[in-house]
């Protein structure tokens, strides 16, 4: 009986767990560029002195799911979505360098461009950094072109190039704020082949459909556990009042 018990207990919690995960991909669905998390369930053995009697089921986390996003027009100039392959690189408040594929962007009163998690974009010197300007274009490399305020309209200046760099997806981990980083490399070189398209966003990856029908199976799934939880306590107490007769 003890078996049952706490191998129902122990598939609850991972249960659990997978619906956590379902619930933050369904929760961003809407997110720019957001990359839905993938779950698995694998039986382990329990290791410890004598034979290993007991399994025990664990939830895990075995990727992301990578694909491209659909494409939403916006036809704002600050709007920008990879084609293809590649990231943006984006520095955290540690200076880290981080991977993302979001790319609405906006600047700061500073005059930083950030994304819209607040991130500054990183160029081929460092976090860009813009003067005072009345216009902005942004070509298909990255290239960063304005028109300095109070400047005439044939004044255009190029000021800096947005950082896009490939990674082997196998090489990159996803932290808690939605970002990847690589396990092999620390910073990336800048790959010319990237381009962007101005004007359009990468939607979120995640299928709402799927999700949803994930939800409602993990559900059943759970329940059914939690079942199997409260059979063990009624047998239990058949069980004692059995010895106490």
């Amino acid at each position: 009986m003890d078996k049952m018990l706490y191998i129902s207990m122990n598939g609850a919690r991972e249960t659990s767990l997978a619906q956590a995960t379902t619930a933050n991909n369904l929760a961003n669905a809407k997110t720019t560029a957001f990359k839905a998390d993938l779950a698995q369930f694998r039986a382990m053995p329990v290791y410890g002195e004598g034979l290993p009697s007991r399994v025990m089921s664990m939830t895990e986390r075995p990727g992301h799911n990578l694909d491209s996003g659909g494409a939403v027009t916006t036809g704002r100039n600050l709007d920008v979505a990879i084609r293809g392959d590649g990231w943006f690189a984006v520095q955290d408040d540690q200076g880290e360098e981080l991977l993302t594929r979001r790319g609405d962007l906006n600047v700061n009163p500073n005059g930083s461009l950030l994304n819209g998690a607040g991130l500054p974009i990183m160029g081929d010197g460092g976090p860009i950094a813009l003067p005072p300007f009345q216009k902005i274009d942004i070509a298909k490399d990255g290239t960063i072109t304005i028109l300095p305020l109070g400047s005439p309209a044939n004044a255009t200046v190029i000021v800096d190039r947005i950082k896009m760099v490939s990674a082997d997806p196998a090489t990159l981990e996803k932290n808690a704020q939605g970002l990847f980083k690589s396990n092999q490399e620390a910073t990336f070189e800048s790959d010319a082949s990237i381009t962007l398209e101005s004007g359009t966003l990468e939607s979120s990856n995640v299928s709402v459909v799927e999700e949803l029908s994930n939800m409602i199976a993990l559900s059943r799934r759970f329940e059914m556990q939690v079942k199997l939880m409260s059979s063990v306590e009624e047998r239990g107490r058949a069980l004692d009042r059995l010895l106490q007769s």
